[in-house]
């Protein structure tokens, strides 16, 4: 499976929401549906200055790409570039915004409504908990991107055992490189941060994504005229005690449905 998130998409779908007694906004960048096993997200989360989503946990593996603003997530500082990987059924937070507020991408490879308090520890299903974060990287200028002669790569988190990566590709002008073999882990996703992405007969800009499922094979990345700054974002496979629940409460709420 291939899948493209789009700014238009965000536009069109960006709303606000409650979170308690704030307002947060939320844009969706990628859809494709509710497939219990595969069905790719990506939205934006606008969090306003000052305030706190307490501690919580879902049921999918999931990245938080934050890219404007600055604040906290537990003891870590996070501001532009900073990526957390959460696993399935790890508790994370709080995540407290700054004066300026803080904008995060939230990232799943399986779509999931709304979170779950780590209070709440009926919802809390037994197994494995993984958590990263990644030190911060300021995205690169325009103008250093037009400069430059040859690929460049950084991990803002190391390829891991389980395949959680998180790697930034910087290409020059026309550039051509080869993304992360899928197969190693649980989907990929691209979202540019500087320049364009060219991928088939599309085109992605700031902000805009493209995700790889682990069956299909490495991505041809092609960088525009001016460059491009990627970063790569690769899933670990779901755990087998964790897709059992999730497919277990989906029959369940199918069976009520019918």
């Amino acid at each position: 499976m291939i899948v493209y998130g789009s700014a238009s998409n965000a536009q069109q779908r960006r709303r606000q929401i409650e979170v308690g007694s704030d307002l947060f906004y939320k844009g969706e960048w990628l859809e494709s549906g509710q497939d219990p096993l595969l069905s790719p997200t990506i939205f934006l989360v606008e969090q306003p200055p000052n305030t706190n989503l307490p501690g919580h946990f879902h049921g999918e593996n999931q990245f938080q790409v934050f890219v404007q603003g600055t604040g906290r997530i537990g003891s870590h500082e996070i501001g532009p570039i900073s990526v957390h990987y959460a696993g399935a059924y790890t508790g994370y937070g709080p995540l407290i915004a700054g004066p300026e507020g803080v904008f995060y991408f939230t990232i799943r490879a399986v779509y999931e409504a709304g979170m779950m308090r780590a209070t709440d520890a009926s919802k809390m299903v037994r197994g494995p908990k993984r958590q990263c974060v990644s030190e911060q990287m300021m995205p690169t200028e325009p103008a250093a991107l037009a400069r430059l002669l040859s690929v460049e790569t950084e991990d803002l988190i190391a390829m891991q055992p389980d395949g959680i990566a998180a790697r930034v590709l910087r290409l020059p002008p026309d550039g051509e490189a080869s993304g992360l073999e899928p197969s190693s882990g649980g989907g990929q996703f691209y979202i540019v941060l500087g320049g364009e992405l060219l991928h088939g007969e599309k085109t992605l800009q700031h902000w805009e994504s493209l995700f790889v499922s682990n069956d299909e094979q490495a991505v041809s990345i092609q960088a525009g005229r001016g460059g491009l700054e990627v970063l790569c974002l690769q899933m670990a496979h779901k755990d087998p005690v964790y897709v059992a629940a999730k497919q277990a409460a989906w029959s369940a709420r199918q069976a009520t449905v019918a």
